[in-house]
């Protein structure tokens, strides 16, 4: 399937977010589930951006994905150090409470895949006994086998049976966007997810942050409390953080700084497409930002049409913002679909220092990989 190049997303630390509010991701998730329209979502935190920068895999599963929203208000406070209008945090447990407090008249069915021993089982049988807009049509609890072992037949045919709009997966971060990579083409549900925390709060087996504490950022402190084995996982991610801000955000803030002191009016960016025996290539030039994209938008849909990987020459470019990365890592989620590995073929440096700091010198392949 191809990407929608039409979003308005940014990158924040390696990874596109869609600039979207809570409203509008419910709004666009009752969308697909009433049209039967694929959506697989993702919900980055910080502990996602730091994973993503050493498993090339783990951050494919977020650039293929169809909406990705930023769960986590790190990601929100380095998008707004860097000027992106990233409008608010959206969590996925928000997400699903969202879902549930519907008034429609047809309430969305969904099924829980993964999860603690029981957690699943439950989180159904409380979700039916409450009136809301959500209704649990089945669950599976498949243990710690592996992605191949969570896999066979019956228990897709078991998940498609249901009828579900919405599958919540609960395996772990890497091993549940591992997961739904693997079966997304053999699952009949419109709408797809890891939302890992979701089935133990809609359980009632770990309480979720009252709504003071999350507006006091401090949601986090909360998590350890009713989880204490968090603590290492939190301590970990903190600890990246600090290096990345050092390494990446805070010189690309401070670039940008100076660079809105003397900014001027840009035109589009110009570009030049030469079909090659095994891909495109599009040679860009000029400055890339959100307010002129429209045309490099629709280029790259009718291009990636022709189901080639395309690789993109930014020697003649000379500035890219956070939406502009943004699209070129929509654009890489595509090519690692057609097994290309890179997307940017050469790059002038004020591009590669702007794609080094975003932390997507990933788009260079291999050679151009960043460092933690």
């Amino acid at each position: 399937m191809q990407p929608d190049f039409q979003r308005d997303v940014c990158c924040v630390l390696g990874l596109p977010f869609d600039l979207v509010t809570q409203a509008q991701a419910e709004a666009r998730l009752q969308a697909a589930a009433r049209g039967r329209t694929r959506c697989f979502f993702t919900t980055p935190n910080l502990n996602f951006a730091v994973a993503c920068f050493t498993d090339a895999e783990f951050r494919a599963s977020v650039l293929q994905s169809d909406l990705s929203l930023a769960d986590g208000w790190p990601i929100v406070a380095i998008a707004r150090l860097l000027g992106i209008r990233l409008p608010e945090r959206v969590a996925g447990a928000s997400l699903f409470e969202g879902l549930c407090a519907r008034g429609d008249a047809a309430p969305m069915k969904v099924y829980f895949f993964g999860g603690p021993d029981g957690a699943a089982q439950a989180a159904c049988e409380r979700i039916n006994t409450s009136a809301n807009g959500m209704r649990c049509v089945g669950f599976d609890s498949p243990g710690f086998g592996s992605v191949d072992e969570m896999s066979d037949a019956a228990r897709l045919e078991q998940l498609n049976a249901s009828g579900a709009d919405l599958v919540v997966v609960s395996l772990g971060a890497k091993k549940g966007q591992a997961w739904i990579q693997r079966n997304l083409s053999r699952i009949s549900a419109p709408l797809v997810s890891h939302l890992g925390a979701v089935v133990n709060f809609a359980a009632g087996t770990v309480a979720r942050a009252p709504a003071w504490v999350q507006g006091l950022r401090l949601e986090w402190l909360w998590r350890i409390s009713e989880e204490p084995a968090l603590w290492r996982r939190y301590a970990r991610d903190g600890g990246a953080l600090l290096g990345l801000m050092v390494t990446h955000v805070l010189p690309h803030a401070v670039y940008l700084r100076f660079r809105r002191l003397s900014k001027r009016a840009v035109s589009d960016p110009q570009a030049v497409v030469e079909r090659v025996a095994d891909r495109t290539v599009i040679r860009l030039a000029g400055a890339c930002t959100r307010d002129n994209l429209r045309a490099l938008r629709d280029l790259l849909q009718t291009q990636t049409s022709h189901g080639q990987p395309i690789e993109l020459d930014l020697s003649g470019v000379s500035f890219l913002d956070g939406s502009a990365i943004g699209l070129l890592a929509l654009l890489h989620g595509w090519n690692m679909r057609l097994e290309a590995t890179r997307t940017v073929a050469d790059v002038s440096p004020s591009a590669r220092r702007m794609l080094r700091w975003a932390g997507a010198e990933y788009l260079l392949g291999a050679a151009g990989a960043v460092q933690s």
